[in-house]
C-alpha cells in the first residue's frame, strides 16, 4: 500500500508491540521502500497519557523493548477481559472469541472491542463505541500498566532508538523537562495538526534542540476511516534527521 503510493520510508509504529514490524521488513525487500522498526509506547502523566514514538529500535526477542512489552501484553489481555466484564454488566455481552477476532492474533486492546461492539449492533460506529463506553470517562473504561514518560525514553536509548514524543500538542508544557531526561524529537507533522500547529510545535522543537518528525497516524480503515497512509506530507528531511541522531546516541549509520 505504502508503495503504491510512491512512499520512500516507512515506520511501524504500533501500539505497545513490535510484531508487526519483521513481517513489513521482509515484505519491504521486494519494493523501493524503507521500513524503520519502530514502537509506540504508552506512558502515564498526572495530566492524562502521552506516547513515545521508538524509532530504529532493536526488535529481538531478548531485547530489552522486548521484555518490557511482554509485561505490556499481559496487562493488555487482562485489561480487555476485565472491560468485556463491565460491558456484560452494562447489558452488552461480548465473548473473547469474537473480540479477540478482531485483533488477528495479536494483542487484544480497545479498538477491537470496540469493533466487536458495532458488529453486535451495539454501537453505529468505533468512535460511537469509544465516546460512550471505552474513553477515558467511560464506564467501561479500564486503565492499563504504563511506563513514565522518562522510563520510556530510557527504554527506547537502551534498545538503540530515538525517542520522540508522538501528537504533542496537548502536552507541550512536559517539553522543557522531557527533554533534560533524554527527548530526542517532537512529532510536529500529524493528520489532525493544521500547518500552523506544526510550525508551532516545529518551533519549540528548534528552541530545545530537538528533531522535528511527523507521520500519519494512520491505523486502518476500520479504526481511523480517513485517515490514508502517506496522508501527512512529511519532509524527507525528517528521516536524515532520525539517521543523524542514531548515529549521534549510539555509533549506528543509516
Amino acid at each position: 500500500m505504502a508503495a503504491g503510493k510512491g512512499l520512500r520510508t516507512i515506520a511501524i509504529a504500533d501500539h505497545d508491540t513490535v510484531a508487526g514490524v519483521p513481517q513489513a521488513l521482509e515484505s519491504a525487500r521486494m519494493v523501493s521502500l524503507r521500513v524503520i522498526p519502530a514502537v509506540e509506547i504508552s506512558c502515564e502523566l498526572a495530566e492524562g497519557e502521552v506516547h513515545l514514538l521508538g524509532y530504529f529500535v532493536d526488535c529481538s526477542d531478548d531485547s530489552p523493548l522486548a521484555q518490557m512489552l511482554g509485561r505490556f501484553r499481559a496487562s493488555r489481555t487482562q485489561r480487555a477481559r476485565t472491560m468485556l466484564d463491565k460491558l456484560a454488566r452494562l447489558g452488552m455481552p461480548l465473548t473473547w472469541d469474537e473480540v479477540a477476532a478482531f485483533a488477528g492474533g495479536e494483542s487484544v486492546g480497545r479498538p477491537h472491542v470496540a469493533q466487536a461492539l458495532v458488529a453486535r449492533g451495539y454501537v453505529q460506529s468505533v468512535a460511537e463505541a469509544f465516546d460512550r463506553y471505552l474513553s477515558r470517562n467511560g464506564p467501561a473504561y479500564v486503565p492499563r500498566f504504563k511506563l513514565a514518560p522518562e522510563q520510556a525514553i530510557a527504554l527506547i536509548h537502551d534498545s538503540g532508538g530515538v525517542a520522540v514524543l508522538a501528537h504533542p500538542l496537548d502536552v507541550l508544557d512536559t517539553v522543557g523537562w522531557l527533554t533534560a531526561e533524554g527527548l530526542d524529537g517532537l512529532e510536529a507533522y500529524y493528520s489532525l495538526y493544521t500547518p500552523d500547529v506544526s510550525a508551532q510545535i516545529a518551533a519549540i522543537a528548534q528552541r530545545h534542540g530537538l528533531i522535528v518528525t511527523g507521520g500519519s497516524d494512520f491505523h486502518g480503515p476500520r479504526v481511523s476511516p480517513g485517515i490514508d497512509i502517506g496522508s501527512v506530507d512529511v519532509p524527507e528531511e525528517v528521516v536524515q534527521a532520525l539517521d543523524e541522531r542514531r548515529q549521534a546516541l549510539h555509533g549506528v549509520g543509516p
